[in-house]
């Protein structure tokens, strides 16, 4: 397939023309990247092609590679730093709703054998006794219309009609996102095929809207997604994650577009759920709780923050919020005080291996179960934090004053009443020194405190508490220190310390 087709060159062109836009950000992922050249000077090119070339002159185009956070969600603090007007985004996306920028997203055209996933959709569809609904990656978007016509052949071959099939296909949400609308996408499909835009068999009916991973379909009153078998299209990934999470009580299978092998078994994505439980029971008995800002683009992650906040601090714990974009064990490691942290990002970036961190990472609908009391996980999945503040919405209760019972400690366990948190100064700034004074704390091989005092602010506390302190420093020496020459030479062999000198 040729760049222009791939990357849409005419169709993204035509966006910046009618919008009169003058600086724009070209947004690729690390594994696009070698092509963006390509793309802009094939852009640029297309651009001073046009017949107003007076407009199209000052057209400034610029590339963005490492994005701070997931590369799936749209960069706009990136693209702020260069003032643009909006953003192109290429590759995988989730569609998360962006604050400031408008975005043109660019699925790309991934390479799928239409005979062969058509054939295995329609022998899916004549032995399965459900009816059953096709969601796909975004960068197989391009084929679906030559699926369903490749389909209408298959069950001519079988002297059957795709009429009398119960199956439906997911419409792909949008293509240009507008920040004004508040969540809403626009409704354009621009440059996608006409097959993508109604479900088939679906009409106008009124019933229940779904939507995932930039994916959205409606099933018709009295029906639920339980009773339909999804069949996904694509690889994999963090949207295929999503999907089985989400949806985990449906019954599953993918096509891989790239083997052009049928799926059946999805039970290692299914396992993640009961890892994710278990994430829950421990960070019900968390103290201190470290909010992770994953995303400054998604609109409404502000509103969650404070949200998350506000549920801690019901819950008689100590929040603090943390922006240090993509986390790691290394980074994490530098708050052992934390004994959770809550990951606010986009769906298909939330969910963390948290076993090579020191600490559990929860998504904030596993903080909504572990920090609201009597709250009970009932088996149904969020991963998208808007659904959240509407669904979902904290609510104020009376603190319960009875131990709960700890699953992980194997006994009944008191939560801090909020009251002795809260300091007599107004700005509570000692409310981590009686928050942690019931943690576990250090102590030596005769049961005794390492550390003994009263701390007057939280960092004399943590300073206290902690087994590291960095370099130690004499700031009452004015004097030049002396200073140590360390081995040299190669690993295999180093030569001993030298004498020191004086400055």
């Amino acid at each position: 397939m040729d760049l222009e087709s791939n990357y849409e060159i005419a169709r993204t062109a035509s966006f910046i023309r009618s919008r009169n836009f003058t600086r724009v950000a070209l947004q690729f992922p690390d594994e696009l990247l070698k092509d963006s050249t390509r793309v802009a000077r094939a852009l640029r090119d297309k651009l001073r092609s046009s017949e107003d070339n007076a407009s199209d002159k000052d057209i400034g185009l610029y590339v963005m590679a490492d994005t701070a956070y997931g590369s799936c969600c749209v960069d706009e603090v990136g693209a702020s730093h260069m003032t643009a007007d909006c953003v192109i985004h290429y590759g995988h996306t989730c569609l998360s709703p962006t604050s400031t920028l408008p975005a043109l997203f660019v699925f790309g055209k991934a390479p799928i054998s239409v005979s062969d996933c058509a054939e295995n959709l329609y022998n899916q569809v004549s032995t399965c006794a459900k009816p059953v609904m096709v969601l796909f990656g975004l960068e197989y978007a391009h084929a679906i219309h030559d699926i369903k016509v490749a389909l209408d052949i298959e069950s001519s071959r079988s002297q059957g009609s795709t009429s009398r099939l119960e199956l439906y296909f997911a419409d792909v949400i949008c293509s240009v996102m507008n920040p004004s609308e508040n969540s809403k996408p626009s409704n354009g499909n621009v440059g996608l095929d006409d097959g993508l835009t109604a479900n088939q068999g679906s009409g106008n009916a009124i019933g229940t809207q779904y939507s995932i991973g930039g994916l959205s379909w409606i099933l018709a009153e009295g029906h639920t997604i339980q009773e339909y078998l999804l069949y996904w299209v694509g690889a994999d990934n963090a949207a295929f994650a999503n999907a089985v999470l989400t949806f985990n009580g449906c019954e599953i299978v993918r096509y891989d577009a790239a083997e052009n092998v049928l799926v059946t078994d999805v039970s290692h994505q299914r396992r993640i759920l009961k890892r994710r439980y278990y994430l829950v029971e421990k960070a019900k008995d968390a103290n201190i709780i470290g909010i992770l800002v994953g995303t400054l683009g998604v609109a409404g992650y502000l509103h969650m923050i404070h949200q998350m906040k506000e549920l801690i601090t019901r819950a008689g714990k100590k929040a603090y919020t943390l922006v240090m974009g993509r986390p790691n064990p290394a980074k994490l490691a530098n708050f052992p005080e934390c004994d959770v942290f809550i990951y606010v990002s986009c769906a298909q970036t939330a969910l963390l291996d948290s076993k090579e961190f020191l600490a559990p990472v929860i998504t904030p609908f596993e903080a909504m179960l572990a920090f609201s009391r009597g709250s009970q996980w009932t088996g149904a999945y969020v991963m998208e934090f808007q659904s959240l503040m509407t669904s979902f919405p904290v609510e104020v209760k009376g603190q319960l004053e009875e131990a709960r019972f700890s699953f992980l400690q194997g006994g009944y366990v008191e939560d801090y009443d909020s009251e002795e948190i809260i300091e007599e100064n107004g700005d509570g700034t000692l409310a981590l020194v009686k928050a942690t004074e019931k943690a576990p704390r250090v102590v030596d091989k005769d049961h005794q405190l390492v550390t003994k005092g009263s701390a007057k602010s939280g960092a004399e506390y943590f300073a206290a508490h902690r087994s590291y302190h960095g370099l130690d420093i004499q700031s009452n020496n004015s004097l030049p220190e002396p200073f140590l020459i360390g081995r040299t030479g190669k690993a295999s062999g180093t030569q001993d310390f030298l004498l020191p000198k004086i400055l």
